[in-house]
């Protein structure tokens, strides 16, 4: 028993040093001095003392913080127009009968099977019509369009499993649906809203396609894309592109756990019955 419960700790162990050591090596790299970067004998640990010279260079000539703010306001723009959409249909999928219920919800689960590059020119014919190039509202737009069918499957399960007598009490006492949905069902399935969030709010801060086709004014980019630009045709300055990338990781990570704990709950929620 001691032995098998070890090789289960290091096989663990293992697993997060290879899922971790992309991490480290960035952070190490962007600790490094520009002479180190290419050097014979590279230096294996990030040096903390230089975690100044980080956000520095991160920052050097380039507008990082307004890029990193565009990415905020279409990350957390994507999540609550996501989730606002989603809690609605998933309640009418999961508490109503209609025709064209079961095509409704194949239609949602279609879209994750279009790759975005697919639709990208008549998305972009759409986006020109409408003026919403260069437009961060543009991006909320269309990460929605490919974040929201996954909430909605999140919900719709986490409101299956909602016994519906809760509800047929709470009718006979004159709540309404609205009422019902507000103050019975989402208090009940908050695990499963917030990792419906998160997975919208990652969904849309690393999103790269639709943001490198449909902004080209530079304070309108998002970090993702800012990113890429350090990327020469000749030369990329290795050093600037690590500084760069923890400050865009921080904080998705930060974020990230925090609310871990609430990801599992979620998205095992109505997986077991009894």
């Amino acid at each position: 028993m001691r032995t098998r419960t070890g090789l289960r700790v290091a096989a663990v162990v293992v697993l997060a040093a290879l899922a971790g050591f992309p991490l480290y090596w960035m952070l190490a790299t962007a600790t490094r001095r520009p002479g180190e970067v290419f050097g014979d004998s590279p230096r294996l640990l990030p040096d903390l003392t230089r975690l100044d010279d980080v956000f520095t260079g991160a920052t050097a000539g380039v507008p990082m913080l307004r890029w990193l703010s565009n990415s905020a306001f279409v990350a957390f723009g994507t999540t609550l127009l996501s989730l606002a959409l989603a809690v609605l249909a998933a309640y009418a999928i999961s508490r109503f009968r209609f025709r064209g219920r079961g095509m409704f919800g194949f239609a949602l689960f279609a879209t994750q099977m279009l790759p975005e590059a697919l639709i990208i020119v008549p998305l972009y014919a759409i986006f020109l019509t409408l003026g919403l190039l260069n437009n961060l509202w543009g991006l909320v737009l269309g990460n929605t369009a490919f974040a929201m069918p996954v909430a909605v499957w999140i919900l719709k399960t986490a409101m299956d499993a909602v016994p519906r007598e809760i509800e047929e009490a709470a009718a006979i006492d004159g709540c309404s649906r609205y009422g019902m949905l507000r103050r019975i069902i989402l208090p009940l399935i908050a695990p499963s809203l917030a990792a419906a969030a998160v997975i919208a709010f990652f969904d849309s801060w690393n999103e790269f396609l639709l943001a490198n086709t449909f902004m080209t004014d530079t304070e309108k980019w998002p970090a993702s894309k800012g990113l890429a630009s350090f990327v020469g045709e000749f030369v990329t300055p290795l050093g600037t592109v690590m500084s760069a990338a923890v400050v865009f990781t921080l904080p998705a990570l930060v974020f990230f756990l925090l609310v871990q704990r609430r990801i599992v709950a979620g998205l095992t929620a109505g997986a077991v019955k009894g």
